[in-house]
């Protein structure tokens, strides 16, 4: 029982703030309210995929936040100027998106330039690029099919399958690993395999039974959802996911070891904006439009969410599905003062206080283990 506490102790808290909330504003746990919850948390969620991976390897990125105005501005121009929503979403990905990464990236891992200075860099660069396309205004967007990115809904029946799939896909990315565990000699506790399926069951019912009783999955959920599963696959069941690891486990020793981590860095650090750049045009798409304005404090959110699901900021340690967790209680920290009418002034005050309280509890379990 102690180690189920300890090994769930985010999803719980997410649990009890949630039943607060409810207690506190019956508005919070209707399915509308439940779905609109979802499809903003999207945005910080998919930028805390990224940002779980820069953490992995003890970095950080301070510029997504001015990279999601920028990509915001940039596909709303793009269309201004006459091209399809695909394409200027497509050519946005890469201007925005892989560019940019790749000249983080370079920096940070060809002259060893601390990660913080770089992107300190770049978030002023971005902001400033943003405003200058903009010439300082809004940039307003018609495209209907655009506007179904962030904005709309996969019919319910489809809903279903979705949802049945990534069932599946839990159970049997769960199964995978048992066997793996086997195959390499390792204990396997069943408890601890029928825990994580159980919890897999019932979110899975969570979600259809709040999205079935609206008006089905949002479009950005489905987009966010796949991104999780592609990052959780990846750091999970590939080589470069364990080269994370082992990089911010001990650089020097993985570098010895014959690991390249200047190609690891580099991708990383693309990875990281280019998932930026879709969480802009996600935004831009749910708001008709864009200001140079937008992602101002995102970078805090998203290192925000990924400390509090207990990846740690010196590297080597963490899990996308513990930041994905952390991303909802910052979303539902927000939403839940929005609805008790509390200053947004206060809610940064909160969000400051539960980065500082999580860093601390990171810190103190590292001094355990040593």
């Amino acid at each position: 029982m102690k180690k189920f506490l300890k090994d769930n102790a985010t999803l719980l808290a997410l649990i009890a703030l949630g039943l607060i909330l409810t207690f506190l504003s019956p508005a919070f746990f209707t399915p509308r309210n439940l779905t609109n919850l979802a499809r903003q948390v999207t945005i910080i969620g998919i930028i805390s995929v990224g940002m779980t991976m820069v953490i992995l390897l003890a970095g950080i990125d301070l510029s997504v936040g001015s990279i999601v105005g920028l990509a915001a501005i940039v596909v709303t121009l793009l269309m201004q100027a006459g091209l399809s929503a695909w394409l200027a979403i497509l050519l946005t990905i890469l201007l925005c998106g892989v560019l940019i990464g790749l000249w983080n990236g370079f920096w940070i891992a060809h002259y060893d330039i601390p990660p913080f200075i770089i992107t300190l860099g770049m978030m002023t660069i971005a902001r400033g690029l943003a405003l200058t396309l903009s010439n300082g205004s809004s940039v307003p967007v018609t495209s209907k099919v655009f506007s179904i990115i962030g904005g709309g809904y996969i019919p319910k029946g489809i809903s279903g399958i979705i949802l049945a799939i990534g069932l599946i896909t839990i159970l049997y990315s769960i199964y995978k690993n048992v066997k793996q565990q086997k195959e390499y000699g390792m204990e396997v506790k069943k408890s601890e395999v029928i825990t994580k399926a159980v919890l897999a069951i019932l979110g899975i019912l969570f979600a259809f039974a709040v999205f079935f009783s609206y008006r089905g999955i949002p479009v950005p959920v489905a987009i966010f959802a796949v991104i999780v599963l592609a990052g959780v696959y990846t750091l999970r069941n590939t080589k470069f996911g364990r080269r994370l690891y082992a990089i911010g486990g001990n650089e020097e020793a993985a570098r010895l070891s014959g690991l390249n981590v200047y190609k690891t860095k580099l991708m990383v650090y693309t990875i990281m904006t280019t998932l930026a750049t879709i969480s802009g045009i996600i935004l831009a798409s749910r708001l008709n439009g864009a200001s140079p304005n937008l992602g101002k404090m995102f970078e805090l959110d998203a290192i925000a969410s990924v400390v509090i699901g207990g990846t740690s900021l010196t590297g080597g340690y963490g899990t996308i599905t513990g930041s994905i967790i952390g991303a909802f209680i910052i979303g539902v920290l927000n939403n839940g003062m929005s609805l008790l009418g509390i200053n947004t002034f206060y809610q940064l005050i909160v969000k400051g206080l539960i980065i500082i309280v999580a860093v601390w509890f990171d810190v103190m379990n590292k001094r355990k283990k040593a």
